[in-house]
């Protein structure tokens, strides 16, 4: 029997039309989400006794609703400098006043400055195994163009406890469908029906623009103008931004970013710093 919160996190019902939608413009592989799915399940599988889904999330649950303000982090160009800047003004202990929530690559940048991450989300092509294990929690996604990584970084998974495993085809007992489909957007939809209404979000280094940050890959060295298809990605982060963010009450600040979009506000460095 699905867990109550398990049930609560799974979005694929809602969320398919988008997928099929997603997966028939990029010219995606069904069959290979659903090996990729499958084989992360299976790694849940090998894991020790120990480790029990439903307690997890209830684990990552208190720790999301245990401060008022969120912070997501995505791999954009804006991303060092935002927090570069804040480090300056306030310290690395402002910091300590959010719940750190980083977009794959955008965890490197965390770790270098010493910044606590709560909770990664991440389909590990962007991060290493140092970063894997300085957040306290992990959230998998499997894709159909990720498998490789997900053998890469089986044995830190079996080890590590405080994981979860994500999918964007039909969800497994161990393997959940949150919905969303880039790193960033995905945090989102984790997190919507977990947060309460008066907490805060704050998106940090979410930037639509053409150009894509130099953390959003382990082998870039330097922000690079977007391919089409990466442009075409972000055009739809933008949209399944806009289609979750009707879905909850809570106030929405992007810090630092050019405006991508009306449904959300906008502030600066300095707006943040005074709020």
């Amino acid at each position: 029997m699905v867990s109550n919160l398990k049930n609560k996190l799974n979005f694929f019902e809602e969320f398919k039309d988008y997928y099929f939608k997603i997966i028939n413009d990029f010219k995606f592989d069904y069959q290979e989400d659903c090996k990729a799915r499958d084989y992360l399940s299976e790694i849940f599988i090998k894991k020790n006794d120990n480790w029990d889904l439903e307690n997890v999330i209830k684990s990552l649950n208190r720790q999301i609703i245990s401060k008022p303000e969120i912070i997501i982090y995505g791999c954009g160009p804006s991303l060092e400098e935002t927090v570069d800047t804040i480090l300056k003004k306030k310290g690395r202990l402002y910091f300590n006043r959010f719940i750190n929530l980083a977009a794959d690559g955008a965890s490197v940048l965390l770790r270098k400055r010493h910044i606590k991450i709560n909770a990664i989300f991440t389909d590990l092509d962007g991060i290493t195994k140092r970063e894997f294990n300085y957040a306290n929690f992990n959230i998998v996604h499997a894709h159909g163009d990720n498998i490789d990584k997900l053998i890469q970084f089986e044995k830190n998974m079996l080890r590590f406890q405080n994981i979860i495993g994500t999918t964007q085809v039909e969800p497994l007992e161990n393997v959940l469908n949150p919905g969303g489909f880039t790193d960033g957007d995905r945090i989102l939809y984790f997190i919507h029906k977990l947060i309460k209404p008066l907490q805060k979000l704050y998106f940090i280094g979410m930037d639509f623009d053409n150009i894509i940050g130099k953390y959003s890959k382990l082998n870039l060295k330097k922000n690079l103008k977007g391919t089409k298809s990466k442009i075409k990605k972000l055009r739809y982060g933008i949209e399944l931004l806009e289609w979750i963010k009707t879905r909850i009450k809570n106030e929405v600040y992007v810090v630092n970013s050019n405006i991508f979009s009306d449904k959300f506000n906008y502030i600066s460095v300095s707006d943040l710093l005074k709020i």
